[in-house]
C-alpha cells in the first residue's frame, strides 16, 4: 500500500506526521512525504520548532494515481498554508474524485474544506473548524474518531494527537480495504 501524507514546507504538527507514518511502515505500506516545495519541511511541536523531514516529492512532480491513499496531517499552519496553494488543494481533491481513501486529523480538514469535499459528509476535527466545516456543507461530530462513507470514498478524521491510536487503526483498516 503506498499513502502520500501531504504536508506544508513548515507547520505541520509532528506527532501527527510521525504516529501515522509508523504505523503505515508496520502495516507494510510505503508512506511517501507529498510537500510544495522540494528538500526538508520543518515540522512542530504545538507553536515550537521540532525535527525536519526530507520531502520525497512534491506535488507538481506526482500525481494521485501513485497513491492507494492519502493522510493529511495538521498542526494549524500545515493546512492553512495547503489550502492556499492550489496544487496541493487539487491534489488532496484528486483522491476524492479517485474514490481513494482520505485520512485528516486535527486542523487538517482546512485543506479538504478549500477542496470543496466535506459537502455532506460527517467528520470531525479541531473544534475550532467546526463552523467551516458547517458553512462547506458537511456536519461536525466530536468524536475520538470518524470514519464517513457517504461519499465517493471513505473519510477518516480524528480531532487531535490524543486520538491518534483510534485514527491510526481506523485509518488502517480502510486503506486495507479499499486496497483489497
Amino acid at each position: 500500500m503506498k499513502v502520500a501524507f501531504l504536508v506544508a514546507p513548515e507547520g505541520v504538527e509532528q506527532v501527527e506526521l510521525t504516529d501515522p507514518w509508523q504505523a503505515v511502515r508496520e502495516a507494510g505500506g510505503t508512506p511517501t512525504l507529498v510537500s510544495t516545495k522540494p528538500g526538508k519541511i520543518q515540522a512542530f511541536n504545538h507553536l515550537d520548532k521540532a525535527d525536519t523531514f526530507n520531502v520525497d516529492t512534491t506535488v507538481e512532480d506526482t500525481s494521485v494515481e501513485d497513491y492507494d491513499a492519502l493522510v493529511l496531517p495538521g498542526g494549524v499552519a500545515n493546512p492553512d498554508f495547503l489550502r492556499m496553494h492550489e496544487k496541493a488543494v487539487a491534489f488532496a481533491k484528486g483522491f476524492f474524485e479517485a474514490g481513494k481513501p482520505v485520512a485528516a486529523i486535527c486542523h487538517a480538514p482546512w485543506t479538504l474544506v478549500e477542496a470543496d469535499v466535506v459537502r455532506d459528509r460527517t467528520l470531525t476535527s479541531w473544534p475550532s473548524l467546526r463552523t467551516d466545516i458547517r458553512n462547506a456543507g458537511g456536519t461536525w461530530v466530536d468524536q475520538q474518531v470518524k470514519v464517513c462513507h457517504s461519499g465517493s470514498n471513505a473519510l477518516i478524521t480524528s480531532r487531535k494527537p490524543d486520538d491518534l491510536k483510534a485514527f491510526n487503526d481506523a485509518f488502517l483498516s480502510e486503506f486495507a480495504k479499499a486496497k483489497g
